[in-house]
């Protein structure tokens, strides 16, 4: 059997982090990761996509429907002003 963690971090978040080797974040993260290895059970970690490049899709009264990316399907036009 196998499971995924997402660790999702928002831009500005990730931005903002410290990349010094003794950021706490990343000391524990590091650790995390060797553990995982360690035990023999880490398969991967590929970095998704940002989210403009994603596909969104949906399965309603038994139909597919797919759309590029994150955004509202809607016939409005949405702005900030």
């Amino acid at each position: 059997m196998q499971f995924v963690l997402l660790v999702f971090e928002s831009p500005e978040a990730f931005a903002a982090r410290n990349s010094a080797e003794t950021d706490p974040y990343l000391g524990a993260w590091r650790a995390y990761y060797k553990s995982l290895v360690e035990a023999g059970i880490y398969v991967g970690g590929d970095p998704l996509e940002v989210p403009e490049t994603g596909t969104t899709v949906r399965v309603k009264e038994g139909k597919r429907r797919v759309q590029d990316g994150p955004f509202a399907d809607t016939k409005e036009q949405l702005a900030d002003s």
